[in-house]
């Protein structure tokens, strides 16, 4: 059985992860930013290093007599000191050459569907970036390109939540067209697995993404259905989002959208809708029944 390290395992993906791994017997260590992390993960019998991808020195020796690396830290917008440069980029470079000094087997990272050089978005050109670094390493490797996960605690649901109940009718920014691929938590945690019982027949950049592309439109009538609030959708012209997002990025520190997340949301972002069916063998379930197992 596997040693298996995890950085990002308190976040919404990570905690999914790490509850399937020891339901399957393997032995796990865990990097920890904070206290409240680290009770969760001592609780669950996981080992712990006390660190941070982007302080390197706290990495040191982290790895030893680790087998597999997976490295599932990320953030979707940047707030004070968090920066897409210094997490995404120089946190992996710091987690690369950690994990060439233990002689790690195989390193599995988490990008996006739609990770690109040349975007425009610093999300998903940092997120491109960290992909090479993993790539140029030398090390055997897996990278998953999802579409937004949905599950138990996931963020982007849970706002969306909020916004439906707090809300007379449900507002949507633009025509809400624009496609996406939600995927199951628990589908994508079955794709990992996988991958860890077999690395060697999953190395490269794999796309991720649910069984139906879905208009945004769509995704906020489908959760409010869930949800049992019958309420209409407002479109809100982009223009006048973009302009009260831009006004309060200069005066709100916690903003509920901010105006590269809203350029997002005009385009598609979806990949072959039988992606994990291909590569995986399994068929992921629908947005609508993924939506019953946890609303």
């Amino acid at each position: 059985m596997q040693n298996i390290f995890i950085a990002g395992a308190s976040g919404f993906v990570g905690g999914h992860l790490i509850d399937a791994l020891l339901k399957d017997g393997y032995r796990l260590r865990c990097l920890s930013r904070s206290e409240k992390a680290e009770k969760i993960f001592k609780e669950k019998g996981i080992g712990i290093v006390s660190g941070d991808i982007t302080v390197p020195e706290t990495l040191e020796g982290a790895l030893n007599g680790i087998d597999f690396v997976i490295h599932l830290v990320g953030i979707i917008e940047e707030k004070g000191p968090a920066k897409f440069q210094k997490i995404h980029i120089e946190g992996t470079r710091n987690l690369i050459i950690e994990a060439k000094k233990a002689g790690i087997k195989h390193f599995f990272y988490q990008s996006t569907l739609g990770a690109d050089k040349g975007s425009w978005s610093g999300y998903l050109k940092t997120k491109a970036e960290a992909e090479e670094i993993v790539m140029a390493s030398g090390i055997p490797y897996t990278i998953f390109r999802p579409s937004f996960i949905i599950g138990p605690w996931d963020g982007f649901t849970k706002k969306l939540m909020d916004l439906i109940k707090m809300s007379p009718a449900i507002p949507v920014p633009g025509n809400g067209k624009s496609k996406f691929q939600p995927v199951y938590i628990n589908d994508w945690v079955k794709c990992l697995l996988k991958v860890i019982a077999s690395p060697a027949l999953f190395k490269g950049i794999f796309e991720i993404g649910g069984p139906q592309h879905l208009t945004y439109n769509e995704i906020v009538s489908t959760l409010a259905e869930a949800m049992k609030m019958k309420k209409s959708i407002v479109h809100i012209p982009m223009g006048i989002m973009k302009l009260g997002a831009t006004i309060a990025e200069k005066t709100i520190p916690i903003l509920p959208v901010t105006y590269d997340q809203l350029r997002l949301l005009e385009t598609d972002n979806v990949c072959d809708i039988n992606s994990v069916e291909k590569t995986f063998g399994f068929k992921p379930i629908k947005y609508k029944d993924a939506l019953k197992e946890f609303i």
